[in-house]
């Protein structure tokens, strides 16, 4: 008897990865995958580890010639015919992003309705991860390509030169991306000086509906949590399409869930809650913005 499922979709996921611990690709992949995704993925970089270890790491990062290289492979073997998303996350430099634009282009031609999810890695906590000449790029040429953005607040701030310290400012930022041309904008987690919470607002152009979630930031450090946040607000907005504040409230609820799960300083404790992230208890739920 064929106990098969239909997979929700084929997903391209180009960020980092590293050998141990969970950043990056490997944040991403399994939870898409736990949610009914088939996912390919290309590295921006290898590492051993994540930068937040004592002794620093080891690693190497790819060109953009090699992202070009396994793209031409997989077209030869008519591999990227039936992407459905396309997910970019932690990119390190100029060359990269530019080849990663054109392979945006050539997979948008190719695979007609095919959502490209733009997580832009900047940095976090006023600290900026990548030269400030990949923030141009993104600004200029990157964004207007995206079906979805993802940004934490920092990453907002940078790329719309829009201070967020109110709720009305997040929503200044939010038209900017949507004047970029982006349907579908989730800023991921903002704190606004009104609330002690985080605060989750997303924004649908093509329906006109905004909503906003609170959630309590969990004491502790953790690494991965924008890269997991950003795969699993892909898969839950793909699953109800037609559902965006459930989709956010089972984003946020899987997050969270994970983070609980997580000591402290810890990698994220994915396989232990491999049964959490398609399950996620919704304790937190999102309200509408008029």
């Amino acid at each position: 008897m064929d106990t098969s499922e239909q997979i929700n979709g084929r997903v391209l996921s180009i960020q980092s990865h590293v050998v141990h611990g969970y950043v990056g690709n490997r944040a991403a992949v399994l939870p898409l995958q736990l949610l009914g995704y088939d996912v390919d993925f290309i590295n921006s970089v290898q590492f051993s580890n994540h930068s937040g270890y004592k002794n620093g790491l080891t690693g190497q990062r790819l060109t953009g010639q090699d992202v070009l290289d396994l793209s031409v492979g997989l077209e030869k073997n008519s591999l990227d015919n039936d992407y459905t998303h396309l997910l970019t996350g932690y990119i390190g430099t100029v060359s990269f992003l530019s080849c990663v634009m054109s392979l945006v282009d050539k997979l948008k031609a190719k695979n007609k309705g095919l959502m490209y999810v733009c997580d832009p890695v900047l940095g976090d906590d006023g600290n900026l991860y990548v030269p400030e000449e990949l923030v141009q790029v993104y600004r200029d040429d990157l964004i207007k390509r995206a079906d979805v953005v993802t940004p934490n607040q920092f990453e907002a701030e940078k790329l719309s030169q829009i201070k967020i310290n109110t709720h009305d400012d997040a929503i200044k930022v939010i038209e900017w991306f949507h004047n970029k041309g982006v349907p579908l904008v989730v800023l991921t987690s903002c704190s606004l000086q009104d609330r002690q919470n985080l605060t989750l607002i997303a924004s649908r152009s093509t329906t006109n509906e905004k909503y906003e979630i609170e959630f309590p930031k969990i004491q502790g450090f953790f690494t991965g949590t924008g890269d997991m946040t950003a795969a699993l607000l892909l898969a839950w907005s793909n699953i109800h399409k037609d559902d965006l504040k459930l989709a956010i409230e089972k984003a946020i609820a899987g997050v969270q869930s994970v983070l609980h799960n997580t000591p402290s300083g810890e990698e994220l404790h994915l396989i232990q809650s491999r049964k959490l992230i398609p399950n996620p208890k919704v304790t937190h739920f999102a309200k509408a913005i008029n």
